[in-house]
């Protein structure tokens, strides 16, 4: 049984990124998972995923989306 831990941020609160590459960085909460205590901040930690076309009349597309990070990573403004 894993238990929702009580976490210091919530949605829409501004942070800043306290380490890693993003170090000195702000921006706003956009998703909070209590079960693994990661945030996903607006602008930060971004990460490209490549998509094949599926079928023969579409392209290929480079999608960019937020990765989570740890919530010890971020402070509140």
């Amino acid at each position: 049984m894993i238990k929702n831990k009580k976490l210091h941020l919530k949605v829409g609160d501004q942070v800043t990124i306290i380490s890693g590459s993003y170090k000195n960085e702000t921006g706003e909460v956009l998703q909070v998972n209590r079960k693994t205590g990661k945030v996903i901040v607006q602008g930060i930690n971004l990460k490209f995923k490549h998509a094949k076309p599926t079928t023969e009349n579409e392209i290929g597309e480079i999608k960019r989306f937020e990765a989570p990070i740890h919530h010890s990573n971020v402070k509140v403004n």
